[in-house]
């Protein structure tokens, strides 16, 4: 089992420009069901990751 541990004494680097993330970018992307927000480098703006949001009702 792999431990989860809060450091924020750290900040972890972008993969892309290797810029310290100090601030993390977002935009929500429009769709018909749920939603979902794109994360990117504030420094180079390369995406980082995608999440989805399910709505409640999509359980």
């Amino acid at each position: 089992m792999i431990k989860a541990t809060e450091r924020n004494d750290l900040h972890p680097t972008c993969p892309h420009c290797v810029a310290k993330l100090t601030e993390l970018a977002y935009q929500e992307v429009k769709t018909t069901l749920g939603k979902r927000f794109v994360y990117f480098c504030s420094s180079c703006t390369k995406t980082l990751g995608v999440s989805h949001r399910k709505g409640f009702w999509m359980g």
